[in-house]
């Protein structure tokens, strides 16, 4: 656990076995790590780097048994979570941020341009997210968090898990995914047709396209977040499909693959250069969608491809100081008070 508090150096407490490792990471020096051992109680030990009324912000992946724990040994501290207290601490990337996101959006895509030569038709979709998984990992992501590959009827799913469905000629297929490399994320959505597909299809995925298009279009400093939203959606509303969009039109993307900020209604956050965050409008009729990852630099944002008798587009925008960022890698469609800041591993 790290605490970090407001009027204090650093510190961190790690079980006695992993603390070698602890101390030879980087940035241990300015830490104060200390440990507990094997029988004895963690929590006690842990609060004992805390104040007994402080307030804290702990972090979203923290494990309800440890915040438990720490409640126990320190019955008048407080807690919050990291997202409500500090919802844009990591939203605004610095350059090494951005340079790494594009990294992992490359590699994503890289990994799409592998897997749309392999054969769909005859196979599962679990063989195929395996394929793609691994393709993931040989391109250089070093976690992958998800691989959805939704055939047929399945596309009509966005977080559709895969199964033993065998893909058939004339399904569209959505593939949707990510995870991370060098420690930032992916996300990509593309829909793919196995054979042909029909003019209804090609219409409901060109309307995703503008869209997600009109979307990228929309983003400057200091338009709010909801605006993104609004206009890719009215695109999808005008042409008579809006109630099959079923989803929020994005989210950011950084140390993790879905965070702050969010592009939907209500959200009044404006936007600033050097966020970075996804614009994936869809059309859910049964099948077709498309994902861009963008970026708030002003400069730059992300794209992504659907098919079928669904449609969804992601593409990752970059937020620069004159707009939205287009240099980063894209693909088109193919057929308080004495409180402290406490973090867990997840």
């Amino acid at each position: 656990m790290l605490v970090i508090p407001v009027d204090a150096e650093p510190a961190m407490i790690v079980p006695r076995l992993e603390r070698p490792d602890a101390e030879a990471a980087a940035g241990a020096s300015i830490l104060r790590i200390t440990d507990w051992t094997d029988g004895s109680d963690p929590y006690t030990k842990s609060a004992t780097l805390m104040a007994g009324t402080g307030r804290y912000a702990v972090s979203d992946s923290a494990w309800a048994m440890h915040l438990l724990g720490l409640q126990d040994r320190l019955p008048n501290s407080s807690y919050v979570s990291m997202t409500t207290a500090l919802p844009m601490l990591r939203a605004i990337k610095d350059n090494d941020g951005i340079e790494r996101l594009a990294a992992a959006g490359a590699a994503a895509d890289q990994a799409y341009e592998e897997i749309v030569t392999v054969r769909f038709a005859g196979r599962s979709e679990t063989d195929v997210g395996s394929d793609l998984a691994d393709l993931l990992r040989q391109f250089g992501h070093a976690q992958v968090d998800f691989t959805v590959v939704g055939s047929g009827p399945n596309g009509a799913n966005p977080h559709h898990e895969i199964g033993p469905r065998i893909i058939e000629d004339g399904d569209m297929v959505v593939l949707d995914f990510g995870g991370l490399k060098h420690g930032y994320g992916s996300d990509t959505t593309r829909t793919v047709h196995v054979g042909e597909p029909t003019s209804e299809e090609r219409e409901v995925h060109d309307v995703v396209r503008q869209a997600q298009q009109a979307g990228f279009e929309a983003v400057r400093p200091g338009v709010e977040c909801q605006e993104i939203d609004r206009v890719s959606r009215a695109v999808i509303t005008e042409a008579g499909y809006g109630d099959y969009f079923i989803h929020r039109v994005g989210h950011g993307i950084g140390l993790t693959t879905h965070e702050p900020p969010y592009m939907v209604e209500g959200e009044t956050q404006i936007l600033h250069p050097g966020m970075c965050f996804s614009i994936e409008p869809g059309i859910y009729l049964g099948q077709i969608r498309r994902t861009d990852r963008g970026h708030c630099d002003g400069r730059s944002r992300r794209r992504t491809a659907t098919q079928s008798d669904f449609a969804r587009d992601e593409n990752r925008p970059l937020v620069s100081r004159r707009g939205p960022r287009s240099d980063w890698p894209r693909n088109e469609i193919a057929s308080e008070s004495s409180g402290a800041i406490l973090f867990w591993p997840g």
